[in-house]
């Protein structure tokens, strides 16, 4: 459980107004105190993370807000991460004070959670305060609503029951190649090692393809491009070669034509984020010129060489093709503008460190600004003259042509 990265978490984030309960909530589910928990308003200044095993649904990471009432110049900028928060958030958990239920706020972050297409779920705290009178009338106006005591502990199973069943209602993880390759089929992964790459141990992207064969029945081979020729002939009837994304032009070379060939970015691409998209994007590159500027966005972050693909090769080879020099801004993480209106085209990693709701409602963000965006896998097969290739083994796929 431990292991599993955030990026494949459920994301469950807890809302409410300052001293509604939120943390005493949080730390009741978990059976752990790790929010601070206090009479005194705004205790909970930054966004806290829990990694759990909510059994049994499987892995998540719950995360307790700060208070959506905080009007001092402070608690604006805490408000203002908690609504960033909203983001990557799978699913909500809104927190009302029973003694204190503000229908304002309330109804403007519901609407934010309409807005992203965020499930949610309403919780009275707190009553143990109240007469059984009083609770009766909130249900009443609250039907779907879930009535606890953090503080007393009353109703926390009940609501974690309530809790799982909601979170199995939703989609289950579409599989990153199993739905393409059949059972028993072979995947090849090629893996080039470089200054970038981590001593060791293998990336995340890489990780995830070999469990999602292993969980189809799929075998996998993952080799480096100096041995690729070697195992193309050891390895016999094989359905796809997945390669780095930098090691296109060579691997296209190698690898022949009746064998499919992608990238893991592109695999990520249709993962978590919309492949059509992606692709769509690539028809904007022609528009581009000198005055544009594009931002290229990096889920995880590292230290940065002359290696880097991001930083370096991508300017590099974007530059090369259109001939002329473009304007970059790079951010990384969650660091992801909330105004995209200053740029005219948006490169993004394969973000295999993010959610797929990070994913989307990035996307959308990008859609409301008829703003066009791909990604790093998607441009790189298109500048390297081989996209229509690495497509070729989604071409059951709606609208990719």
């Amino acid at each position: 459980m431990n292991s599993t990265p955030n990026a494949n978490r459920v994301h469950i984030a807890i809302y409410g107004k300052t001293n509604s309960g939120k943390s005493s909530l949080l730390n009741a589910i978990i059976g752990q105190d790790i929010s601070i928990v206090s009479d005194v308003k705004g205790t909970t200044t930054d966004p806290v993370f829990k990694n759990m095993e909510l059994i049994p649904f499987g892995p998540v990471v719950f995360i307790d807000t700060a208070g959506l009432d905080d009007e001092s110049n402070l608690g604006t900028l805490r408000v203002e991460k908690s609504l960033k928060i909203l983001q990557r958030t799978d699913f909500a958990i809104y927190v009302l004070d029973i003694q204190d239920t503000d229908l304002k706020a309330y109804h403007e972050t519901i609407q934010d959670f309409k807005k992203y297409n965020i499930p949610y779920m309403t919780v009275f705290n707190k009553m143990d305060t109240v007469t059984h009178e009083a609770i009766e009338k909130k249900k009443e106006a609250f039907d779907d609503a879930i009535f606890v005591s953090a503080l007393k502990d009353k109703n926390v199973l009940y609501l974690k029951d309530h809790l799982i069943k909601k979170l199995q209602q939703g989609e289950a993880d579409p599989p990153i190649v199993g739905d393409l390759i059949p059972y028993n089929g072979t995947v090849v992964m090629v893996v080039p090692i470089d200054s970038e790459a981590p001593k060791g141990r293998i990336i995340l992207p890489q990780v995830q393809l070999i469990r999602d064969c292993l969980d189809h029945g799929i075998k996998s081979y993952v080799v480096r491009d100096t041995e690729l020729e070697g195992a193309l002939k050891d390895i016999k009837n094989i359905d796809l070669v997945v390669t780095d994304s930098q090691a296109f032009k060579k691997v296209n070379e190698i690898v022949p034509s009746d064998i499919k060939l992608t990238s893991f970015s592109i695999l990520f691409a249709r993962y978590k984020g919309d492949l059509d998209v992606f692709v769509d994007g690539i028809k904007k590159i022609k528009s581009l010129d000198a005055s544009s500027r594009i931002l290229i966005s990096e889920s995880c972050t590292h230290n940065h060489s002359h290696e880097d693909i991001g930083r370096v090769k991508i300017p590099m080879l974007l530059n090369k093709h259109i001939g002329k020099e473009l304007n970059y801004d790079f951010k990384m993480g969650h660091d992801f503008p909330k105004d995209l209106s200053n740029y005219d085209y948006i490169i993004h990693c394969g973000s295999c460190m993010v959610n797929k709701k990070t994913m989307m409602t990035r996307l959308s963000l990008c859609k409301e600004k008829n703003i066009p965006i791909t990604n790093y896998g998607v441009l790189l097969a298109d500048l390297t003259g081989i996209l229509s290739r690495s497509i070729e083994i989604f071409k059951a796929t709606p609208n990719l042509k």
